[in-house]
């Protein structure tokens, strides 16, 4: 099955923001384009929208000015719906009820021809759900694509139980002709990116929730020791709070309320005050003219210790002993089969974020993963009342002489980084496992729709097969609500032998 003829006519119904772009995409990729919209006018206002951007994209050169004159004249509005007739392709991007969808595409299936492909752009709703009212759902295919459509590069193409694969196929191909990155995906809550994704927000949240740390520095720290582009509370505020919390909400009750989805507190107080993000002026962070940027918690200069002492094997932490080595402070290496940590002068013990708090112990402080040591330009470090001073002021100089800035949390299992990748690494071994997609498309989709360093398996392979295993079963042991138990498909990863490495 292949990508539609360049000949046939495509169809756009609903002209807001995400329709406009999933109709200038298919502009631009050489198709007739009509658009439709319930309210009179909008139509003819966002074929005008339409060509406006054309014209920029032709006065930045990224358009010639004959391909803009000749996707311009491709481009229609259409007055009732019955102007749809004939397209080969309708993509509906209207409110996100089920209701108002299902009796959309049962009209459009009393207009269109049989071979016309349906395609809906939902993003929280079951593709099957909408297509059970149409006497044909084996032509219904779910588009999501991701806002602003023309610049991001993904399309998850959904699959509803009762999809046709040539539908599906069909739609794949002509999202990858149209110059976008397709995943196939099963009709999930959330499909990938929205199911997968909901940790990075979800653990932000809870260790906010438990005053483990600011939002300016667990953002900070995401960024800075993560990698990852964002910190959940700037992307909550530029996403909007309550576009956030809806597709949360709609995870969650999709999935009958599993505790592994539940929402924010935190962030529900936020919508009910009208704290919306960037779009109401103020969110987690003050948008107005002059606010200021609150700054991430760093601390004072320390002392380097004078040696470091590691025990067994540091796993994913190995590459700092390298760095200490550089910094001039000297590593005494000291065989142990069951460690893992370094020794500083004071006695104290200095251990990678493992899921444990640091009250259980005499004498320890914990600290985040990060994507690259050598790379990262902060690292956080957690301690409990018990820590002697002594030991943490050495362990935030320690980090200090390998030219990092150090954020001291409160006593946070699992730290910031180390417990939101475990969680994520988890939900996508649970998505492959259920057949939701491949482990490709799992990883291409959260690179590229949520700018993720790493896709999850890309993490998992990094840090090896049993870390964010013993992690989560080390939280779900600290906090067992639930929400921290590893999956089932997790634990059969950590425990199988990989023949290809020869490795348990």
């Amino acid at each position: 099955m292949t990508a539609l003829d360049l000949s046939s006519p495509v169809a756009v119904v609903g002209t807001g923001t995400m329709g406009q772009g999933i109709a200038q995409v298919a502009l631009v990729a050489g198709h007739p384009v009509r658009l439709y919209d319930a309210v009179p006018g909008r139509a003819h206002e966002a074929a005008g929208a339409i060509r406006a951007r054309l014209d920029r994209l032709v006065a930045k050169d990224r358009l010639a000015a004959a391909d803009r004159d000749a996707a311009s004249a491709r481009l229609t509005a259409a007055g009732p719906l019955e102007d749809l007739a004939g397209c080969a392709l309708v993509v509906e991007a209207v409110v996100e009820r089920l209701d108002v969808k299902q009796r959309l595409f049962a009209e459009l299936e009393e207009i269109l021809g049989d071979d016309c492909l349906l395609a809906t752009n939902t993003s929280s709703l079951s593709v099957t759900a909408i297509g059970g009212a149409l006497r044909n759902p084996g032509r219904l295919v779910g588009l999501h694509f991701f806002n602003p459509a023309p610049l991001l590069p993904l399309v998850e193409v959904v699959s509803g139980f009762a999809t046709d694969v040539t539908s599906a196929t069909r739609a794949y191909e002509t999202a990858r002709a149209w110059g976008k990155t397709p995943v196939a995906c099963a009709d999930t809550p959330g499909f990938i990116v929205n199911r997968i994704a909901r940790p990075f927000y979800a653990e932000a949240f809870a260790v906010l929730e438990s005053q483990g740390a600011d939002p300016a520095t667990i953002d900070a720290v995401l960024r800075e020791s993560g990698g990852f582009r964002m910190g959940a509370f700037e992307l909550t505020d530029l996403i909007g709070q309550d576009v956030n919390e809806s597709v949360t909400h709609s995870v969650w009750q999709s999935f009958f309320q599993d505790v592994r989805f539940t929402p924010s507190l935190a962030q529900r107080r936020l919508v009910e005050s009208g704290r919306l993000g960037r779009k109401s002026g103020h969110g987690w962070y003050d948008y107005a003219e002059g606010a200021e940027r609150p700054e991430p918690h760093t601390a004072e200069k320390e002392q380097p210790p004078a040696h470091v002492t590691v025990e067994g094997d540091l796993g994913p932490a190995a590459p700092l002993l390298a760095l200490i080595r550089e910094a001039g402070i000297p590593v005494h290496e000291q065989e142990e089969e069951n460690g893992a940590l370094l020794v500083l002068p004071s006695g104290g013990q200095l251990i990678l974020a493992d899921g444990q708090t640091s009250v259980e112990f005499r004498d320890v402080v914990h600290f985040d993963l990060a994507l690259d040591y050598r790379a990262a330009t902060r690292i956080a470090l957690s301690a409990s009342q018990d820590t002697s001073p002594r030991t943490l002021a050495e362990a935030v100089g320690l980090f200090q002489a390998l030219g990092k800035d150090v954020s001291v949390l409160r006593d946070v299992p699992g730290m910031i980084v180390a417990r939101t990748v475990a969680r994520i690494v988890d939900l996508a071994h649970d998505a492959l496992a259920k057949g939701v997609a491949t482990e490709e498309d799992i990883d291409t989709a959260m690179k590229l729709g949520v700018n993720y360093p790493l896709g999850p398996f890309e993490w998992s392979r990094a840090l090896g097969r049993g870390w964010a295993y013993d992690l989560l079963d080390q939280l779900h042991a600290c906090d067992p609500c639930g929400r921290y138990a590893p999956s089932l498909a997790l634990y059969r990863h950590a425990y199988a032998t990989d023949k290809r490495e020869g490795t348990s």
